[in-house]
């Protein structure tokens, strides 16, 4: 069996599940994976650990950039996430990058490409691109004067008139970088989530950080009544997941499809800003929402043929729903809850770590948030998404949040 580090290692950072998703799309082992995360991420914000143990932010930026050599010959590139297709697209010149991008991306892209050339980056490096030049805004926020970039759901503020603020005015280019990669060839390149920038050449155009979280050292520790909270979570998400069918657990993780169906379902308790709370109903609805789907679908259909596939469909989906496996299921939302639990007392302690301020921009005004959320990376090379979805996914869904692309 795989372990996670190695699981985790063979992954490229193109895409990375909610910690209480791997119960779907992990199956028993991914499952696992999630419980032994939060147990370490309690163990080292409560101090009872000496393993080596580091959180890196999860910043909200747009969009995503690779930078370093080609290991093929030994150039300065820049990617988006196409650099891992079976033909990495890799652009090594402006030319390169008008020949597949347009408009905002490709201006973005050859900033990136004319800033990050000179900075030193050994090997490949992805990160997330915060600003250009053009995207600085000044605000004055509370009574507070704000420099401010907005490349997603979360606008960042950081004083005017503080260091950082005068720094980044000055600057062209904003980025985090968060993921490093080594191989010898882009498709069989393998990530690690522990990205040093201390290395990296300084220069005053370029605004760049990782997204380690710096120091934790008696700022974000939990007290006592904390860690109990935490436990108890925990230990809940441990007694549910032992009375739940493997069965059940691996024909749902053995079709990605299905599982990304249910999380599909979940979401639009995620868009209302809700949480599951009766298990038992809410498999009941999920049934109603796969009929509804698929005899949504078999309308659309025109002809005899197709209208049987989308029936056959609705069949194999509804067949899944036997006694036992709505049993385990509810099991299974139960489980996901007790992780959910756990996890919101882990973000909300790492909060308070914040380094920059954090805005969401609505019809009225701006409005204080949180971080997009965490990456707790272990001494095994583990690394899990701790995102609190009834904030930032709700934000990111809501009609009422403008985003920095709208603006």
């Amino acid at each position: 069996m795989i372990k996670f580090k190695d699981y985790l290692a063979e992954q490229k950072n193109t895409h990375m599940t909610h910690i209480e998703d791997r119960v779907l799309y992990g199956g028993v082992k991914g499952t696992r994976e999630a419980i032994f995360a939060l147990r370490s991420m309690r163990d080292m914000l409560a101090g009872n650990t000496n393993k080596r143990s580091n959180v890196t932010v999860k910043w909200d930026g747009a969009p995503a950039v690779f930078a370093g050599t080609d290991p093929s010959d030994g150039k300065f590139f820049v990617a988006k996430k196409g650099i891992f297709n079976k033909n990495p697209k890799v652009y090594k010149s402006h030319e390169d990058i008008d020949a597949d991008t347009s408009g905002d991306l490709s201006s973005k892209l050859k900033v990136a490409f004319d800033e990050l050339k000179d900075i030193g980056i050994k090997g490949v490096i992805q990160g997330d691109i915060m600003y250009t030049k053009k995207d600085l805004k000044k605000a004055n926020i509370d009574g507070t004067k704000y420099i401010t970039f907005h490349p997603n759901t979360i606008v960042y503020a950081v004083p005017e008139a503080s260091a950082l603020g005068k720094q980044i005015a000055k600057s062209k280019l904003g980025v985090i970088f968060h993921t490093s990669y080594t191989g010898k060839d882009f498709l069989s390149m393998k990530a690690s989530f522990n990205v040093d920038v201390s290395r990296l050449k300084k220069k005053p155009s370029v605004w760049f950080d990782d997204a380690r979280v710096k120091d934790m050292t008696g700022t974000a520790n939990m007290t006592a009544v904390q860690t109990d909270e935490v436990n108890a979570a925990l230990s809940k998400a441990g007694k549910i997941f032992s009375q739940i069918s493997g069965t059940t657990l691996r024909a749902i993780e053995n079709n990605p499809a299905f599982a990304q169906e249910i999380e599909t379902f979940n979401n639009t308790l995620v868009r209302k800003s809700e949480k599951i709370t009766n298990p038992k109903s809410h498999v009941q609805k999920l049934i109603t929402w796969f009929t509804d789907k698929y005899d949504k679908e078999i309308e659309k259909r025109k002809s005899p043929a197709g209208k049987e596939k989308q029936q056959l469909k609705k069949d194999e989906r509804l067949s899944f729903f036997s006694v036992e496996n709505s049993k385990s299921l509810e099991l299974m939302f139960e489980l996901q809850m007790a992780i959910i639990d756990a996890k919101e007392l882990i973000i909300s302690k790492l909060d308070e770590l914040k380094q920059l301020d954090t805005f969401i921009l609505t019809k009225n005004g701006f409005r204080v948030t949180g971080q997009e959320g965490f990456v707790a990376i272990t001494d095994e090379g583990g690394a899990v998404k701790l995102v609190d979805r009834l904030e930032f996914s709700y934000n990111n869904f809501s009609a009422d949040t403008i985003k920095g692309w709208q603006r």
